[in-house]
């Protein structure tokens, strides 16, 4: 009996200990997180200046999107975006994984040449794309006219037809030596005695990719994947408004840059964060699904 109390109270003190331990943590999350969460969904069903009193509207923001054309194509051009940024970011990512991996000499130079776009600021980036993509003195331009090929010079970030795609173009660059390093760390968990194993019975490179490499980096596969969705939904920002600001004619403009103007150019803070909740649940629902796919994908294989 003496002992169940001593157990009790040994159990007590170490819950009081471990409460106390979490709550500075808890008080950060509900201050940092909860809070500016919930504050913003009540200011996404009001009407809000940023100055005045909000006035609730209910649902009205969420029923104007609906409708609204600049809100549907701005998140066209992310839905564009996102297809775009997981398919080249993935294959090629994957596919220059396996280059590095193989890689004999000069291996430690060539993976920080390859992270190093990682590492520039979208200030930076923006820069020095502006002046590749320039359709005076850029770079592509002179190139296309050194190989004979002047027929192909556009005005690349002032043709409203081929502006996203040059901007998803400079995504990918940017960040596929980061994908490509996650895909490496994977293909370096996967003991070599499966692909000697395999290339005794006789299986070819395709083979293996298909039956070793592949399932065995399906894990990898699906956080690449909701790294590139989030950063193609969320994180595109930075790079729209560095290099258009979302023009030529909203040609670029994606949620994030709309709704900044919508609540900094046009004062209309409520309607701004309707935008930016109504991405929240569309990114989110695509998580979820990516996360069902790539699971039966994985059963499947």
């Amino acid at each position: 009996m003496a002992q169940r109390r001593q157990l009790a109270a040994r159990l007590d003190r170490d819950g009081t200990v471990a409460t106390l331990m979490l709550a500075p943590a808890a008080v950060l999350f509900g201050l940092f997180f909860l809070w500016p969460f919930f504050r913003g969904l009540w200011l996404s069903l009001t009407r809000w200046d940023g100055f005045s009193a909000p006035v609730f509207v209910g649902a009205a923001n969420y029923l104007k999107l609906a409708q609204d054309r600049l809100f549907l194509g701005a998140l066209e051009n992310n839905l564009i975006f996102v297809v775009l940024i997981l398919i080249f970011k993935n294959a090629l990512g994957l596919g220059l994984a396996i280059l590095l991996d193989r890689a004999v000499f000069l291996r430690g130079p060539i993976r920080a040449a390859v992270f190093i776009p990682v590492t520039l600021s979208f200030a930076a980036t923006g820069l020095l794309w502006s002046w590749i993509y320039n359709p005076v003195f850029g770079l592509l331009n002179a190139a296309l006219d050194l190989v004979g090929l002047s027929a192909l010079k556009l005005s690349w970030l002032g043709d409203a037809d081929v502006a996203l795609y040059s901007i998803v173009a400079v995504d990918i660059w940017k960040w596929l030596g980061f994908h490509a390093v996650i895909y490496l760390a994977g293909l370096q968990t996967i003991p070599h005695e499966l692909y000697e194993a395999a290339r005794i019975d006789g299986a070819g490179p395709l083979h293996r990719f298909r039956h070793i490499t592949l399932p065995l980096m399906m894990p990898v596969v699906l956080i690449n994947v909701i790294l590139g969705l989030s950063g193609a939904f969320v994180r595109n920002f930075d790079i729209v408004q560095v290099l258009t600001q979302g023009g030529p004619n909203h040609a670029t403009e994606v949620v994030m840059t709309l709704m900044v103007k919508t609540a900094f150019q046009d004062g209309n803070m409520g309607y701004a964060s309707a935008m930016g909740y109504a991405l929240f649940l569309i990114v989110g629902l695509a998580c979820i699904g990516l996360l069902a796919l790539m699971r039966r994908a994985k059963v499947a294989l």
